[in-house]
């Protein structure tokens, strides 16, 4: 579905300038990627303590990351979400590609649906709700880039 609101949103000017819609299709998922990411402290629905649980965030053109049931951070550890790894994955993916975003930590489900009497963050999902509006704020940006 993701996929057809993208083509819908785009499909007016694709033509014209393929690297356009490269660019609108990158840039809006790093956008849903850093909202995601963003902590509450930040504005966003991530709630931080170690970082583990941002740290664990892994991208895939193939599958989507497994949960790690033994993934949980070390007592007093404090953990820094490097994206290159995701980055290089977005880079590397080409348009229609579907991309799989997931955290391995052991409790990221906990986290994203709420467990134990502790309510949703919700920090994925409401972020990939915001696709449609993510890629019409981006289609904008890069209309105005490339003068069209």
């Amino acid at each position: 579905m993701a996929n057809l609101k993208f083509s819908a949103e785009i499909a007016t000017w694709a033509e014209k300038v393929p690297e356009a819609v490269e660019a609108v299709f990158k840039e809006s998922t790093n956008e849903i990627v850093r909202e995601m990411q963003t902590p509450r402290g930040a504005g966003g629905r991530m709630r931080v303590d170690t970082g583990f649980l941002r740290a664990s965030l892994m991208a895939s053109t193939a599958a989507m990351p497994s949960i790690n049931p033994a993934a949980q951070p070390v007592e007093g550890g404090a953990y820094t979400y490097n994206d290159g790894q995701i980055k290089a994955v977005i880079a590397g993916a080409a348009v229609g590609d579907t991309l799989y975003f997931g955290y391995t930590a052991a409790y990221a489900g906990h986290r994203e649906y709420g467990a134990n009497g502790q309510p949703p963050d919700a920090f994925v999902r409401l972020a990939v709700q915001n696709w449609g509006m993510t890629v019409e704020r981006t289609a904008k940006k890069v209309k105005a880039a490339f003068g069209l």
